[in-house]
């Protein structure tokens, strides 16, 4: 794209301002990006609150028929959607065909069949008469992605929105603002009313307008616990509701029964998805210290098999980061880590791979908890490995954090480990996996988050309660 584009009132202008957008593995241009101007959200946001009693009126039924033609519409587009998000941020392309191909129309169609079944007013009997529980749009959304899941992240806010009858601006990140575009192509196909969805792109400073903008009524925000924090200072101060899903530095824990090939093949997804670029994965490795020594080379192992290079070969498991900068900054973890620890894999940027920003799968042994590669979140292929002596040890290292967002725990005995999740103080949990589903809530604890996407509770978020209180018969 040689000029920058917003999505505003259903249609699209030229941006004000742009930035460019850069390939990860080349380092080469795709495109540019728009860098939102405080007008152009001021435009956008008019244009949501102005779609707001329209689409809010709108009977669910027909709101779910709109949001199954945007699937659609999303669907045939997936090839080519899926290369772009991997172009922009590096993502291996397996993982983006079901990431950013499968799931946005997935999650569309999955609230248009929540609509179908949930009511939006129940009755229930009073000590005087009856109350009716009403459930209605919270309004006019401002959703703020990140640039790692670019498509799914957006659509875990865009689809439960739209279905709850809310209207929104979404504000992609920088780095992968060229994809975010396709929402609104499918948006336009779809026939969805102008102004219930608008799209732009921008940095912090976009986004910090956005979230403080009068017109706004309720904020949702992936992104790093940093910015969630003065987020959440923002919405305090104006009273105004928000959903927050931020960092993590999850625990994997290797119980002692383990089956290690099975396990060290969980951990190949479950620490290393997306380059690291995960904010579940479970990064800290906790291992028995009777098979201490067994975990350490197991990982390491995995690390150095790991395929690094082009995102777009269906054999590569390990792409490039985001960006330099993110580059720069895991390569910075990487040197606190020798001081810290042993270095058992990885640690550099392969010699193979002069161009791009990408970092070998890196693994450390010898780690204390307290270590900075232990608790601070690197956002890389960096694992840390950390013994521990006993089932409650472990449960007590694993919530040794400021984070509760993922993890896991390995073990044949499934009832066992079970036992030691529900332990484990984090808003989600795997058992011999990890995986989302897109029926049940996802978010954190702590510092990893406020409220909760996906499943039914993902659209109670989009939606604010009214009593009505009635003397007399319900009926």
């Amino acid at each position: 794209m040689s000029t920058a584009s917003v999505f505003i009132a259903g249609q699209f202008r030229d941006a004000a301002d742009s930035i460019a957008v850069i390939e990860a593995a080349t380092e080469e241009q795709l495109g540019f990006g728009a860098a939102a101007t405080e007008s152009e959200i001021d435009d956008a946001v008019a244009a949501a609150r102005a779609a707001l009693p329209g689409w809010r009126s709108t009977p669910a039924g027909d709101r779910a028929g709109v949001l199954r033609l945007m699937a659609e519409a999303l669907q045939k587009r997936a090839a080519g959607t899926l290369e772009l998000c991997s172009r922009e941020n590096g993502m291996p392309v397996r993982l983006s065909k079901g990431a950013n191909g499968m799931f946005p129309a997935v999650l569309l169609r999955y609230y248009a069949d929540l609509l179908d079944t949930t009511e939006q007013e129940e009755v229930r009997p009073a000590a005087i008469g009856h109350t009716i529980v009403r459930r209605e749009p919270v309004g006019v959304v401002a959703a703020i992605t990140p640039w790692n899941y670019p498509q799914a992240l957006a659509m875990m806010k865009i689809a439960p929105a739209l279905a709850a009858g809310c209207t929104m601006v979404l504000k992609a990140a920088p780095e992968t603002a060229l994809d975010a575009l396709i929402f609104a192509e499918a948006a336009q196909e779809a026939g969805l009313p102008a102004g219930v969805l608008n799209v732009i792109a921008g940095g912090p400073q976009s986004g910090a307008y956005l979230v403080s903008h009068p017109g706004v009524d309720k904020v949702a925000f992936t992104g790093s616990t940093a910015a969630g924090r003065i987020i959440a200072e923002t919405c305090g101060r104006l009273l105004r509701p928000v959903t927050l899903e931020l960092g993590g530095k999850s625990a994997a824990i290797i119980l002692d029964d383990a089956d290690l090939d099975a396990t060290v093949k969980g951990l190949r997804s479950a620490s290393f998805v997306n380059n690291g670029q995960t904010c579940h994965l479970s990064s800290r490795i906790l291992a028995p210290r009777a098979r201490y020594a067994e975990v350490v080379d197991a990982v390491a192992a995995l690390a150095d098999g790991l395929v690094v290079g082009d995102p777009l070969q269906k054999s590569t498991d390990i792409g490039p980061l985001v960006s330099r900068r993110q580059q720069q900054r895991v390569l910075e973890y990487i040197d606190v880590g020798r001081t810290e620890a042993k270095l058992v894999a990885g640690g550099s940027v392969p010699a193979d791979q002069p161009r791009g920003w990408f970092v070998s799968p890196t693994v450390f042994a010898e780690v204390d908890n307290s270590a900075r590669i232990a608790q601070e979140e690197i956002f890389g292929p960096v694992l840390t490995v950390i013994p521990y002596a006993s089932d409650q040890e472990a449960v007590d290292i694993a919530n040794d954090s400021e984070f509760g967002l993922g993890g896991t725990v390995w073990s044949p005995d499934v009832d066992r480990a079970t036992d030691i999740a529900r332990r484990v103080h984090t808003g989600t949990i795997g058992v011999n996996e990890y995986q989302l589903d897109v029926n049940a809530p996802f978010g954190g604890v702590k510092a990893s988050g406020l409220g909760r996407e996906l499943g039914p509770e993902g659209l109670a978020a989009y939606q604010a309660i009214k009593s009505i209180y009635r003397v007399g018969p319900s009926a």
